[in-house]
Parts: C-alpha cells; sequence; structure tokens
C-alpha cells in the first residue's frame, strides 16, 4: 500500500497548494486551464480507449453497465453523498462536487492506476504508483486551482478505491491475464473521453451511471478469454 498512501499524500499536497493559487487566479485563466484539462482528458481517453482491441466485450460492458447504473442511480447517489459531506463541512464553494468527482476519475480511471495496483498487489515495487504519485501531484495543482476544494477531497475515495484494487490483485492475482487488465483499462478510457466531454461543455454525461461497466469488462474477459 506504500505507493497509495503516497499517491494520496501528493494529491493532498497538490490541492493545498492548488488552493493558494486558486484564490489570486483570475476567471478568465480558470477557464481556460479548465477547457485545457478537458483536452487533455479527451486525449487521455482515446489513448487509453484503443490499448485493445476486443470491442464487442467492450460494448456489452459499457451497455450492461449503463443500464445497471441507471438503474441504480449511482450518479444521484455520488452527488447526494458530496453534497450531504460539503454541508456538514460548511464549505460554500459551488463546484465543490464537481471538482470532487472529476478529480476522482482522472486519479483512478487511468491505465497507471490499474497496472500500478496490480504491480504492488503481485508483491512487485510500486513503480508505476510512485510515477503516478508524482503525475497526480501536479494534476491536483491544476485541476484544485481550477475547481477548488472538492479536488482536495478527491483524495479519499482515490485511497479507497486504488488501496482497493491493490489488495483485491493481492488476493485473486491469478485469475487476472494482460489481456483482462488491457480490457479493463479501455472501458477506463471510454469512461475518460465521457468525463472529458463533460468538462468541455459539449455533452453532460453521467459518467458514475457507467461505473459498473467496469465489473461487466472484468467478467467478459474472464469469461471469454
Amino acid at each position: 500500500m506504500i505507493g497509495t498512501i503516497t499517491n494520496t499524500a501528493t494529491v493532498i499536497a497538490g490541492s493545498l497548494l492548488g488552493l493558494l493559487i486558486h484564490s489570486r487566479m483570475p476567471r478568465k485563466i480558470s477557464g481556460i486551464v479548465f477547457q485545457a484539462i478537458g483536452l487533455f482528458t479527451l486525449v487521455l481517453g482515446f489513448t487509453m480507449a484503443f490499448k485493445s482491441d476486443r470491442y464487442l466485450i467492450m460494448i456489452f460492458s459499457l451497455v450492461l453497465g449503463a443500464i445497471t447504473g441507471e438503474l441504480l442511480d449511482i450518479d444521484a447517489g455520488l452527488n447526494s453523498l458530496s453534497d450531504r459531506l460539503k454541508t456538514r463541512l460548511k464549505i460554500s464553494h459551488a463546484g465543490f462536487t464537481e471538482g470532487l468527482i472529476t478529480a476522482f476519475f482522472l486519479f483512478c480511471m487511468g491505465s497507471m492506476t490499474i497496472l500500478g495496483a496490480f504491480e504492488e498487489g503481485l508483491g512487485g515495487e510500486p513503480t508505476l504508483l510512485m510515477t503516478k504519485a508524482v503525475l497526480d501531484g501536479f494534476s491536483s495543482i491544476a485541476l484544485a486551482a481550477s475547481l477548488g476544494v472538492g479536488v482536495l477531497f478527491s483524495a479519499l475515495p482515490l485511497f479507497l478505491f486504488q488501496g482497493g484494487l491493490t489488495l483485491f490483485a493481492s488476493w485473486l492475482h491469478e485469475l487476472f491475464t494482460p489481456e483482462m487488465i488491457a480490457a479493463l483499462s479501455a472501458v477506463g478510457g471510454v469512461l475518460l473521453v465521457g468525463l472529458g466531454l463533460s468538462i468541455l461543455e459539449i455533452k453532460k454525461i453521467k459518467i458514475a451511471n457507467l461505473l459498473p461497466a467496469l465489473i461487466f469488462i472484468t467478467l467478459l474477459a474472464y469469461i471469454f478469454p
């Protein structure tokens, strides 16, 4: 868990620095930074999405995940949870929920998250997660400067998700093949493309309602190797 703990610490440190910048940043600058983040998210998502050519199980996973997520209404649940946290902590920033969810997806849907967690979970040195920690630290500065304090609180779900993947890999590592991990990363890339479209305000997509697709792609890649 050393990699995840380090990653969480760099996000917290970067977010705090970004919040200091945020209070002094002109609105037009924060706007263009936000657009740059959206464009980067699109590029990252497309890059990841094409790492696997198992398109049939990918589309089935996305469709089944979308139906499941919509029935459970995960997006509304996450927003409600974030709003309650915002109220309890008496945070007045209007973009708290958006910042938290956007940062969580950017930090947790990348291939380095999955591969790095599996690397450490399988007993290797957390090289990928240490590299990711540095990248996320710098990214959190820009994100917090543009989106505000919600980015800081994304460190908690980052720790739970990435740490959970690491423990999961240590328990069930024999089940996962490189092809399964590639397919999982590819679906994560599709979710990032959707996030990029939402950030750029091209199309608002409930990315949280697509999260079950990550479970379905894992199951389908295992059933159909």
